[in-house]
């Protein structure tokens, strides 16, 4: 059995975002990595996704927002959390 075919294309496209995210546990990512330094078509994929993320973070760098967005979001979030009605 080749590399390849121990962590397959579809297990590693599933895991992408949370790669790019480096959200994975150290194993995992490391899988992923591996997988991608052998499989071009993944690679090919990876490096398209992380452009495409790439040029969303620059684009919000330029966006301007209101000074007081961030503790309105935080406000929301708490006032969310403590819902009654909210189904965790």
């Amino acid at each position: 059995m080749s590399a390849l075919n121990r962590f397959t294309c579809e297990e590693a496209f599933r895991r992408l975002d949370d790669y790019l995210d480096r959200e994975l546990a150290p194993p995992e990512y490391d899988r992923v990595r591996e997988h991608l330094e052998i499989c071009e078509g993944c690679a090919r994929e990876f490096r398209f996704e992380a452009s495409v993320l790439g040029n969303v973070r620059q684009k919000l760098r330029e966006v301007d927002v209101p000074p007081d967005l961030g503790a309105r979001i935080r406000r929301l979030a708490e006032l969310d959390a403590t819902r009654p009605d909210r189904a965790d």
